[in-house]
Order: structure tokens, then C-alpha cells, then sequence
């Protein structure tokens, strides 16, 4: 017996406006005209106030912000001469950082005014059909003890939704915009009007003159997070087999040892072996005081080498957390499979490849992307090991080390060059975001989810 689910059907805002009674019809001009008519006082004041609120902050703030977000500001700060004085005094010009700032807050209100205003129609259509179906209408008391059982859900969602509209959507569509001004060291605030130039930044990235700085990085970017995550991930899988393997004293003893590098915050970590690897550092005062270099070895100075240096610190640090994940998968292992393999004579290469590695990377695959993704975004280890150098002088503003994230640090803090680090961000986040949904979507484990 097959059952079919009805879905209720509310008649559309245009039949309302046509069959609505007058206070139905009115709540189209004034927000909670219903519900002050059918004796929701509350509700029907919470409405009305927010209309009379919003025009109020219209005709005082809001339209300026919005007209002035389509310019970013016309009046330039400087010195002007002041008749009545007889001399040049500073006069105050429009900030356009403020401006934008203020426009996409402007905008996103209007945004929030108009869901409630259409929440208020869904509130006068709902009021309206109970009429018409001669139920009750429920009172300001009934309202509210449902926002407290049946909708407390929502009752729950509303600060931290406000929160993040205010302190996530709002500075995420600001560097956005930003990405599509002119806002860099010649066009710096309050002195310096910017304004919209498009996309002339990003045709400057991709085919401009950042292009030559770009498109070597991206490349560095990607070879690092592949061989990052790829180095972590096999050495992780080895040194669990070592410590797991039948016979081993002391494994917990073992896994502990490994497990202190994580104990140990990571910046603190980073910059101890900066101390070490340094050319005047103790690794290379011993190598040079027992004869086997005669000078230091430039393990952060010289290009390659840095780059070998990034690599080697971060399987240091990376490695325990990938044996502690594979301790786990291989300590619940079937050990049925692996009798029967025996059994019919696999030795142990072929039981790893067959059945302890399949296994081990059915579970960790979506750790692998999450983790090529944390690379990808590594600041830590390149900031505090190598500070983006050595210094490279065909890149502008970023050391042959740089990852993108620490380039659009450098472009942020050093050059102030802010709409082409907003395009490093878009950027970042299009190939983040493209690389994790195609990979994710073909892994075993969203298959058989």
C-alpha cells in the first residue's frame, strides 16, 4: 500500500492581494496591518517598527550609503584656501574604504527588510486562510509559546544567524569587492580616493604583469601541498606498520615518543629548528667542527634548498598524525582476510597491498583532500621556518618559498597592494573549492556514502 504525501498549498502574494480582506490587502503597504487586525499585538508592532525603522534609517543614512557605493566617493581629502582665514587648511574628503564598507552593510539590510517583508505577507496569507477555513486565530500568547516548543529551532538560529551576516557575510563580501577596485599603495584612504575598475585586477594576475609572479607560485603552491600531503601520508602508513609489526617491544613506548612532536605547539617547533637550520646554526657549527663541510650549508638561504628544508620539517611534523590515524585502521583490521591471505600464501607486501592499504586509504581519503587543502593554505610552516625567502628579485612582493597565502600576506602587510590580495584570495578559494568537490565526488567513500 503506497501512501502519498500531501504538501499544503498556500495560495500565491497575487491572489492574496485580489481576495485578501482590507486589512489582508493593506499589509502590502503597511508591514503587520494583519496581525494588528486580528489582535497580535506584538507581532504586528514588531513589524510595523522595523518598516518605520528601515525608512527612517533610509531617508537619514541609507540612501547616501547606497548612492555612494555605486562612486566609493567624488570629494578627494587635500589643502584648499580658506578666505575668511587667509590661509590653506586641510579639508576633509570622502574615505572610500568606509564608503564600500558601509554600502555592502547598507545593502545587506534591505536584504534582511525585504525577507521580513515577505515574511510579514506569509504571516497575512496564513492569518487570511485560517479566517477562511474558520479556525482561531492564534493570539500573541499561543505565538509565543510556539517560539519556544514547536519553532524553537528557529528561535535558537536567530543571533547566530544576524552573527554570521554581520561578522562572516559582511567582510567576506568586502574583500570580494574589493577584488574589483583599485584599492592598492597609490590609492590608499583617507588621503587617496578608489574606485571600481572591473576586472582589470584579475587580467593583471592571470595575464598581466603579476603573471610572472602568479603563475611560478601557484606552481610551488601545488608542488608542495601534493608532496606535503603525499610524504606525510606514506611515511605515516610505514612507521605505523614498524611500530605495529608482531615482535616489537616496547610499542607504546614507541608511539609515544612520536606522539610528543605533536604535543609541542607547532610554532614552537618551527621556529626551534629555524634557530638550528640557521647558517650559523648548531647543525652547521657540528658539521664544520668535525670536518665534514667546510662551509655552511644554506639550508634557508638558497632557493632549492629551502624548498627540500620546507619539505623535510614538515614531514616531522605531519607524520605522527598520520600514524596515529593508520594505528587505528590496522588495529581493527579483519584478521580473517589476513589469516585467509596467508593462508593461500601471500606474503606480507601483498596483504599490504591488497588488503591493508586499500583499507587505509578507503577511510583516510577524505582526510588526504582536507589535508592537500590545509596545505595548500599552510602559512605556518613557510611564514615561520622561512618567512616566504630567500628573496627573489623577478617576483613582486614574495620570496621564492611563497606559497599564494603568504604572497597575499606579503601583498596585504608590505606592499598594501589589497585588490590584487583579494585576488589571491578568489583565486585561492575557486581552486580550494573546484579541487575538493571534484575529488571528494570521486572517492569510494562518496560512492558507497
Amino acid at each position: 500500500m503506497f501512501h502519498k504525501k500531501r504538501y499544503e498549498q498556500h495560495m500565491t502574494f497575487t491572489e492574496l492581494l485580489k481576495t485578501g480582506d482590507f486589512a489582508t490587502k493593506l499589509s502590502f503597504l503597511i508591514m503587520g496591518a494583519a496581525n494588528l487586525a486580528n489582535r497580535q499585538f506584538l507581532k504586528g508592532i514588531l513589524f510595523l517598527g522595523a518598516q518605520l525603522g528601515f525608512l527612517y534609517w533610509l531617508i537619514r543614512n541609507g540612501w547616501h550609503a547606497l548612492s555612494m557605493l555605486g562612486t566609493l566617493g567624488t570629494k578627494k581629502q587635500g589643502l584648499v584656501f580658506d578666505q575668511s582665514l587667509g590661509i590653506r587648511v586641510l579639508q576633509e574628503g570622502d574615505n572610500s574604504m568606509l564608503l564600500l564598507l558601509f554600502g555592502i552593510a547598507a545593502a545587506l539590510f534591505c536584504i534582511m527588510i525585504l525577507l521580513l517583508y515577505i515574511i510579514n505577507l506569509k504571516s497575512a496569507r496564513h492569518i487570511f486562510e485560517l479566517k477562511q477555513a474558520r479556525k482561531p486565530v492564534p493570539t500573541t500568547k499561543e505565538d509565543l509559546k510556539s517560539l519556544l516548543n514547536e519553532r524553537f529551532h528557529a528561535t535558537l538560529m536567530t543571533i547566530p544567524l544576524l552573527g554570521v551576516l554581520f561578522f562572516t557575510v559582511l567582510p567576506l563580501l568586502y574583500m570580494i569587492s574589493i577584488a574589483f577596485t583599485n584599492y592598492d599603495h597609490n590609492h590608499l584612504p583617507p588621503k587617496n580616493l578608489f574606485s571600481w575598475v572591473g576586472l582589470k585586477n584579475f587580467g593583471n594576475v592571470i595575464t598581466g604583469d603579476m603573471a610572472s609572479t602568479f603563475f611560478p607560485i601557484l606552481a610551488w603552491t601545488l608542488t608542495w601541498a601534493v608532496v606535503a600531503t603525499v610524504t606525510c601520508f606514506f611515511f605515516g602508513i610505514i612507521l605505523a606498520l614498524l611500530i605495529n609489526t608482531k615482535g616489537l617491544k616496547f610499542k607504546k613506548v614507541w608511539r609515544t615518543i612520536f606522539i610528543l612532536t605533536m604535543a609541542v605547539p607547532q610554532f614552537v617547533s618551527l621556529l626551534i629548528v629555524r634557530n638550528l637550520l640557521n647558517g650559523a646554526g648548531p647543525i652547521n657549527a657540528l658539521l664544520m667542527k668535525w670536518g665534514l663541510i667546510d662551509s655552511a650549508i644554506p639550508f634557508l638561504t638558497d632557493p632549492t634548498m629551502a624548498k627540500l628544508s620546507i619539505i623535510f620539517v614538515n614531514m616531522w611534523i605531519g607524520i605522527p598524525a598520520t600514524m596515529l590515524v593508520s594505528t587505528s585502521i590496522i588495529q581493527n583490521l579483519p584478521e580473517d582476510q589476513i589469516e585467509a591471505a596467508r593462508i593461500d600464501g601471500a606474503n606480507k607486501w601483498q596483504i599490504f597491498r591488497t588488503i591493508t592499504f586499500p583499507q587505509i586509504l578507503f577511510i583516510m581519503t577524505p582526510s588526504l583532500i582536507q589535508q592537500f587543502i590545509g596545505n595548500i593554505n599552510n602559512f605556518n610552516v613557510i611564514y615561520l621556518l622561512t618567512g616566504g625567502g630567500p628573496s627573489n628579485s623577478n617576483y613582486y612582493g614574495a620570496g621564492s618559498t611563497d606559497l599564494l597565502v603568504t604572497w597575499l600576506y606579503n601583498l596585504t602587510v608590505n606592499t598594501m597592494d589589497y585588490n590584487l590580495a583579494s585576488v589571491i584570495g578568489i583565486l585561492i578559494f575557486i581552486l580550494s573549492a573546484v579541487f575538493s568537490l571534484v575529488a571528494y565526488t570521486r572517492t569510494n567513500s562518496f560512492k558507497e556514502a
